[in-house]
This record gives C-alpha cells, sequence and structure tokens, in this order.
C-alpha cells in the first residue's frame, strides 16, 4: 500500500515536465497555458473512432474541440460582449465534442458541451453541460445547469419510458468533464474511490438513469503518455483516456469497455489530426480544405 501511494505521488510530480503541483503552479496558472489558451483560437483535433453499438464496432469520426470564451456564471450562455468585464463573467474551458458512424442504413450524431471554469480553485465545478444525439428513431436532449449545490437536469427524449424528464442532482464530479480537467490541470484527476454523475452520451445510448455512481480512477504513466482510468462498477464500464503527459497535454485516444447481453463490447478512439485555428470565421467554402487537414469528409 505504501508502494502504490509513493509510485502515485512520484507520478505527479511529474506532469507538467517534472515540476511538482502545488497552489502556486498549477497547470492552468502559468504562462504556457495563457499564450496557448488565450491566443483567440481552438483547438481541434478529429480521431478515428470505432463506436460499439447493438453489439458491433461501427465506424466513424470524433472531434474534440477546445477553446477559451468568457461565460456568464448567472445565464449560463457564452457573453456576447467579450471584451468589456461583464458582471458575474467566468473564464471558461469549453468542450464540444462530437461522434458521427453508422447503424446499418441510419446515421448516428451526437454532441456533447462542457463548460469548466478555468480558475478551478475559484470554480472547482463545472457549470454546465449538455448532449444531443440524433438518428433514424428520433432524437434526445439533456442539460446540467450548475445552481447552488445542485445540478438542475433537464431531460427530452422520444423514448416513452424515459420521455420527458426534470430534477436535479447534488453537485458532484461531472464524468463529462474529466476530459478538461486534464487540459486544465491533470494532477488534478480523482483517483482512488469517488462519486461522481456518469457521462451522457453513454447513459442515453445504453438508456440508464443519471444518476450518482461509485466510481474509482486511476492514473499511469508509459513513456511520454499518461493514462487515466475511469472504472464504474454499476454499468459494468470503463474509460481510460491517453493523453500527453508535457503541456499541453493533448488526448491521444480512448477506449471503453462495457458488457452490454453479457457480452464485452468496447470502443476506441485514436488521435488523427489536430489543427489550430479561429474556425468560426472559416465559415466560406473556400475554407473547406481545412477539413481535408482534419481528414474530415463532408458529411463528417
Amino acid at each position: 500500500m505504501k508502494s502504490f501511494v509513493f509510485m502515485h505521488l512520484f507520478l505527479l510530480t511529474m506532469i507538467g515536465g517534472g515540476c511538482q503541483q502545488n497552489s502556486r503552479d498549477r497547470t492552468y496558472e502559468q504562462e504556457s497555458f495563457r499564450q496557448y489558451w488565450y491566443a483567440g483560437k481552438a483547438e481541434i483535433n478529429s480521431y478515428t473512432l470505432k463506436q460499439s453499438r447493438y453489439g458491433e464496432p461501427r465506424e466513424g469520426k470524433a472531434v474534440l474541440i477546445f477553446v477559451t470564451e468568457d461565460f456568464s456564471k448567472r445565464k449560463h450562455v457564452k457573453l456576447d460582449d467579450q471584451s468589456g468585464d461583464a458582471p458575474g463573467k467566468v473564464s471558461v474551458l469549453k468542450l464540444n465534442f462530437t461522434k458521427k458512424f453508422i447503424t446499418g442504413i441510419y446515421p448516428y450524431s451526437m454532441m456533447g458541451s462542457v463548460f469548466t471554469p478555468v480558475d478551478r480553485e475559484e470554480y472547482p465545478n463545472t457549470l454546465k453541460t449538455s448532449m444531443s444525439a440524433q438518428e433514424w428513431c428520433g432524437q434526445v436532449f439533456t442539460q446540467l445547469n450548475l445552481r447552488g449545490d445542485e445540478f438542475h437536469v433537464n431531460s427530452f427524449s422520444y423514448f416513452e419510458q424515459e420521455g420527458d424528464a426534470n430534477f436535479t442532482l447534488r453537485k458532484i464530479l461531472l464524468e463529462d468533464e474529466i476530459w478538461n480537467i486534464i487540459r486544465l490541470d491533470p494532477a488534478a484527476l480523482p483517483t482512488g474511490r469517488f462519486e461522481l454523475i456518469p457521462g451522457l452520451f453513454f447513459t442515453r445510448l445504453s438508456h440508464m438513469s443519471l444518476k450518482t455512481e461509485r466510481a474509482e480512477g486511476a492514473l499511469s504513466q508509459s513513456g511520454d503518455k499518461l493514462s487515466y482510468t475511469l472504472s464504474i462498477p454499476a454499468q459494468s464500464r470503463t474509460l481510460t483516456i491517453q493523453f500527453e503527459k508535457r503541456f499541453p497535454h493533448r488526448i491521444l485516444g480512448w477506449k471503453e469497455q462495457f458488457i452490454e447481453r453479457e457480452i464485452m463490447q468496447e470502443t476506441t478512439a485514436s488521435l488523427d489530426k489536430t489543427l489550430i485555428t479561429d474556425y468560426w470565421t472559416k465559415n466560406k467554402n473556400q475554407f473547406q480544405y481545412l477539413r481535408d487537414s482534419l481528414n474530415l469528409s463532408p458529411t463528417h
């Protein structure tokens, strides 16, 4: 047990290039972080996706877009005025996570958005996350907003057993914010046993009720790469995210394993291309070639 604790502490000292993480040198407080994330551009990462659905692997594409923006703490939306000192302004790292894949004749299109404050000491919890999924049977949408000590959940689905629902969950770690924690301060990733609210992609695809679950996290290192593994026993599921040890801690891929109808299923993704750009200014047809640089087809 003592050797495990020692190795875990040693690993945390290695993240970010050998400097031990403490209250004075968190990743998001370093100058390199400000230069990278506040340059007025987004980081776009495309991945080759093999999504397990209905017991079969489906080839597709995933995209992770990370960008900082000014967020209204009260309204939970992006501020129109990005230049002023608006009251309640919070700088967040936003993740837009998309998946597209085909199941037989019909397509799936999924998107999740996570808004995590950059200053995790002042704002230790994500303020908002949402997920939508569209396929030929219909569409679903779920959103969590942090209000005080609770997440207010609004959920809509075309399935009768799910329908429309409004409820609250106590303020706790979100699985969906782990991707942002990796980018903001990987030494803060939760390890050992803890509780969390599971990810919206998986709970929707598996038609599981969204509720607090017990989980376990572990961090490991292989060369210049780190892997974070999250296990949720109640879902018979593990998620392993691999990322760069050194800043900016790009996410290199992930593997999700789960039991479905007593058979182990697996979803994997591997990094294909990365593009740093202010994509919101690239909306003319003349910029369509940039999709080629991400190995994205017109439909992805």
